[in-house]
């Protein structure tokens, strides 16, 4: 996406899918959840995600995700992360009823490198996963996150960009369908993943522009995007 150097960039809108049939199906057994004590007892693997915590808001158990892991469950949990210019795919098969979260900072890197921090390896690595758990390709479908330019007056080496555009060709050359995304801009976000229902929400929060600040405070617009479905984007 081209913008003029000093020039905030655009929101993508969310793009909200319709729901999906068999998210509710008749005779579907409940998602296993395990308590917070068995979480963390749990051995992980190399760059799965292990901070798990009580997350007061939701009143339900939760792990964050940080920079270069990724976390995979077919249980009922929160999966969380906080995202500047990184980009989050969330990927969910809805017959598995298996979902997961990455959060990569670059592109690629060293073909040496094989570290989650790099979206070649993140996208892989997360879709290897998925798959250990019953998840077919055929049937995944992504949400992408993040992004942002979140440095004022950084646009001539777009980190943001480069993820986003990255991750978008990544699914499309993968067939996997995008069907919400909520990218590029200036704002940080704030990301929770509901693995089993698919279910994903995001806040934006306060970022270093102060001349976008101003202009927003003074216009005194408010705008909310909310809507319910498994292949959603909530705003909270």
């Amino acid at each position: 996406m081209a913008t003029t150097p000093g020039s905030p960039e655009r929101r993508r809108a969310p793009r909200i899918a319709p729901l999906s049939a068999d998210i509710y199906a008749a005779g579907a057994a409940p998602a296993r959840e395990s308590s917070l004590q068995e979480l963390k007892a749990q051995s992980r693997k190399p760059g799965e995600a292990s901070f798990f915590y009580l997350d007061h808001h939701f009143q339900h158990n939760a792990v964050k995700v940080l920079p270069g892991e990724y976390f995979v469950a077919d249980e009922s949990l929160v999966i969380m992360t906080v995202l500047g210019s990184c980009i989050a795919a969330c990927l969910w098969d809805s017959r598995a009823r298996v979902g997961g979260m990455n959060h990569f900072m670059l592109p690629d890197g060293d073909l040496a490198d094989a570290s989650g921090r790099y979206g070649s390896y993140a996208m892989e690595l997360l879709i290897n996963e998925m798959l250990k758990l019953g998840a077919r390709r055929e049937t995944m479908q992504a949400k992408i996150f993040g992004g942002a330019q979140v440095m004022h007056n950084f646009t001539t080496m777009n980190v943001g960009e480069r993820n986003t555009n990255f991750v978008l060709n990544y699914l499309h050359t993968e067939r996997i369908p995008i069907v919400s995304e909520d990218v590029l801009d200036i704002y940080p976000r704030k990301v929770v993943f509901f693995p089993v229902t698919g279910k994903a929400m995001v806040k934006r929060l306060a970022h270093a522009h102060p001349d976008a600040l101003a202009q927003e405070a003074r216009g005194n617009a408010v705008t909310v995007v909310k809507s319910t479905a498994g292949g959603s984007v909530d705003l909270f």
